[in-house]
């Protein structure tokens, strides 16, 4: 089968370093890190497993910042080449193991691609996965499979850009009927935003800054009146399309970063701004909670920024080397800064429920509707140009673009 792989290559990764800055393309030419090419269907691990044929293999940011080159090294310690890429997914199952009961092939999936203890072979699990926080699992580099956070970051269990990947039993998320594809492949980012909320919910009097609004930042939107929030909502849109969903999802207000935007953002929150010496101004004020969904420098600073004093930060854009961010407003105003990554067991309606269930359970009762984020769909040998069109977004007008299969 064809799939797009992402290899270990110093010489690739450098010269792809130094072109990129001004030819971009690089990062998915035939000199890059990315492969597409013929590979074998991942076989099960054991009897526990399952394999998933793809109807839909989402590109994440998180994919585009592997390839773009803007992950941190760091990760590379935590993950096994070389590995297909894509995590978000929805498929049915192709192949039954031995061990796994309660599950048809044929039946429709959604996969939490989390290869923690369980998936590992593990019975004594970690502390972190007792807990149900199987996104801090300590082991991701042991076990019966090859080291990787993710399904889509380890060579063993394939990922969804290609038409089969391998998972561990207690992964599988049935999707119900009145669910539909288009929604199921929204599960995992929605997921990823629900987490995000839920370990974080706002007070109905607070006023809540949502800083970007791509896929992330329209699903913190959507979850946060899908689950009843009642607070104020600001969204920061970086184009006009993503400020209209913003708005359609829930925002009470989207203003777009362009020049003259502190002003318009402060005023929004009764905010002031004073002029220091050198540098961008520095705001009196701010938002009660602030989400930061894009992980780069700018944002990160905007977000720190922007937050009162004594207010929270919650990054949930996979910040990896930041470049430009001022610290000072964390020790000045004593900010809580607090990281969050994927999902994990949630308390829901008096119950402890995985984020996926949460997800399609307000899919399957309603209460989100989140197929109109997936703007574009491409075959697998057209990776290029699907590419190109979710990096240049300002022109391509993507907001979710996925893999499709038949």
């Amino acid at each position: 089968m064809k799939a797009i792989q992402f290899v270990h290559s110093i010489p690739r990764y450098l010269l792809s370093k130094a072109i990129g800055a001004f030819y971009p393309p690089i990062f998915w030419s035939r000199l890059s890190c990315l492969k597409y090419r013929e590979v074998a269907e991942p076989s099960l691990p054991d009897e526990d497993w399952v394999k998933v044929r793809v109807r839909y293999g989402g590109i994440c940011g998180s994919d585009m910042g592997l390839i773009f080159l803007h992950t941190s090294p760091s990760l590379s310690a935590l993950t096994s080449f070389p590995f297909t890429l894509g995590h978000e997914n929805l498929g049915t199952i192709a192949e039954l193991g031995a061990g796994v009961h309660g599950f048809e092939v044929g039946e429709r999936m959604v996969v939490d691609p989390t290869l923690s203890c369980q998936a590992r072979g593990f019975a004594d699990l970690c502390p972190a996965c007792r807990r149900g926080d199987t996104n801090l699992c300590q082991r991701f580099t042991e076990g019966n499979i090859s080291p990787g956070l993710l399904i889509g970051s380890c060579r063993q269990t394939g990922g969804s850009w290609s038409p089969f990947f391998v998972a561990h039993k207690s992964r599988l998320f049935k999707v119900p009927p009145s669910v539909d594809d288009e929604n199921g492949v929204m599960v995992e980012p929605f997921a990823v935003a629900l987490h995000a909320v839920m370990r974080n919910f706002p007070g109905d009097d607070e006023t809540v800054l949502v800083v970007g609004s791509g896929v992330i930042g329209l699903c913190v939107v959507a979850a946060l009146r899908a689950l009843g929030s009642r607070a104020r909502v600001i969204a920061l849109a970086k184009h006009p399309f993503q400020a209209e969903m913003a708005r359609r999802y829930g925002a009470d207000e989207a203003i777009r970063p362009v020049k003259g935007y502190y002003h318009e953002l402060a005023e929004m929150l009764g905010a002031a701004l004073r002029k220091p010496i050198m540098g961008k101004p520095v705001v009196i004020g701010g938002a009660d909670l602030v989400f930061d969904c894009v992980g780069s420098g700018a944002s990160i600073d905007d977000a720190l920024r922007f937050t009162r004093s004594g207010g929270k930060v919650v990054l949930v854009g996979l910040a990896a080397l930041p470049k430009g961010v001022d610290w000072t407003p964390i020790w000045l105003n004593e900010l809580q800064v607090r990281g969050s990554y994927t999902y994990g067991l949630e308390s829901y309606q008096g119950r402890r429920m995985h984020t996926f269930q949460v997800a399609l359970n307000l899919m399957a009762e309603g209460g989100v509707d989140l197929a109109p984020l997936v703007t574009h769909k491409f075959k697998l040998e057209d990776y290029r140009r699907a590419l190109a069109a979710v990096a240049r977004k300002g022109r391509s007008g993507v907001i979710k673009a996925v893999f499709a299969f038949e």
